[in-house]
């Protein structure tokens, strides 16, 4: 017997404060930063009994040493959740957080589960490479030309993206210019206050000249990322990272970062009986496939495809938070897709705010759902493009 789809509601949503790789989140866990951002979710519905959880599903792109052995379970139980209450961590790289919250919500669509955890975690600092701590690619990637886009540097790829796509350098540096000033002018006027719960960090800092070890504790309270001095005379002056007649640079793309995000969804049952306000609804999700080579393009197949899924205009949408992973491969999505660049990003993207892989798309979800309610507007969506040629794009509806 066929059972209902019900909705599944957001009803809250937090992240930690985003910090630039070796900066202030340098030496935290990234189980520890998960555990905080699961302990602080569930305090933000108190009512709720935590052994209600169905299920904890974490979103980590590089899933090995300090963020392996299922750093989903390991982080949930760090946080004090019943030792009944499951968890296992999912992989599609920097899609991986939004990844999360769509499979939770998807359990409590299908009457799975009453109440879900989607969250996200991500140390850059402590992985010794951007691919992981080894590398290790199949050997048979190298013998076929036809496979080689699979090896691919993600700067090549925005390369490739920026030459197919015919996307200048000035450009790409303007663009970049104008996240770092939106994200500036959003933690000025305190927009991002109600999604972030601060982190205290206590790091043990060793002195080599002196052999002391000294103890520093602060709290992380605001993203690290964001550079109010960013001038489009600066980035110009940047030499190309990946080509050597390229364009992409270190100042247009997205930052390597640390972070960690946790959404809490519930059934309407739920929400009813636990006196919890949602903030928005999962409407859709979808992911595509694309050219390995040109893999930052993968939203332009995932956004119509979430679109036609939703039943809603692509005029409709009122936010859309779109990862940057480089302006290149932004821009190329923008002007193909035509999106209003009003919508794009108001808050700013990854270019100023950083990008903590497998941890982003929760961290992207909490952004727009509280922008959503500060602003009052309707759908919200997040959107991604992924290595090895994917994109992936969610479709929120806020609840007023």
């Amino acid at each position: 017997m066929s059972k209902q789809i019900q909705d599944a509601y957001i009803v809250a949503a937090t992240r930690l404060p985003v910090g630039r790789r070796k900066g202030m989140l340098g030496h935290v866990r990234p189980d520890d930063m998960l555990a905080h951002a699961i302990r602080s979710v569930m305090a933000q519905a108190p009512r709720l009994d935590p052994a209600l959880v169905g299920d904890v599903i974490v979103g980590c792109a590089m899933p090995e040493a300090e963020q392996g052995m299922n750093v989903a379970r390991i982080g949930l139980l760090l946080a004090g959740l019943p030792n009944t209450v499951p968890g296992f961590t999912v992989n599609r790289f920097c899609a991986s957080g939004l990844q999360a919250v769509a499979i939770a919500a998807d359990r409590i669509r299908l009457g799975e589960a009453d109440v879900m955890i989607a969250a996200g975690t991500e140390t850059m600092s402590l992985m010794n490479q951007i691919m992981g701590n080894k590398i290790a690619l199949n050997p048979a990637i190298f013998e076929h030309e036809e496979n080689y886009s699979i090896a691919y540097g993600m700067g090549i790829t925005a390369e490739k993206v920026a030459a197919q796509w015919k996307i200048s350098r000035e450009d790409q540096d303007a663009f970049a210019v104008a996240s770092n000033q939106k994200a500036c002018a959003a933690i000025a006027a305190g927009h991002f206050a109600a999604e972030i719960s601060p982190y205290p960090v206590k790091a043990r800092v060793p002195n080599l000249r002196t052999g002391e070890v000294s103890v520093q504790e602060f709290l992380a309270e605001k993203d690290e990322g964001p550079r109010s001095d960013s001038r489009v005379e600066g980035l110009a002056r940047l030499r190309p990272a990946f080509a050597a007649r390229g364009s992409v640079t270190a100042g247009n793309s997205s930052q390597m970062s640390d972070g960690a995000a946790a959404v809490l969804l519930v059934s309407e049952r739920i929400a009813q009986q636990f006196d919890l306000k949602p903030l928005a609804r999962f409407v859709a999700y979808s992911v595509a496939g694309v050219a390995p080579e040109v893999m930052g393009i993968g939203p332009l197949e995932a956004i119509p495809r979430v679109l036609e899924r939703a039943g809603i205009r692509q005029d409709e949408v009122d936010w859309i938070e779109l990862n940057e992973a480089f302006a290149a491969q932004s821009l190329a999505v923008m002007r193909t897709l035509e999106l209003d660049p009003a919508k794009v990003n108001p808050l700013g993207g990854a270019i100023a705010l950083g990008h903590p892989l497998g941890a982003t798309g929760a961290i992207r979800t909490a952004t727009l759902v509280h922008g959503l309610q500060r602003t009052r507007q309707r759908y919200g969506m997040v959107t991604m493009c992924v290595g090895t040629g994917m994109g992936a794009a969610g479709l929120f509806e806020s609840i007023r």
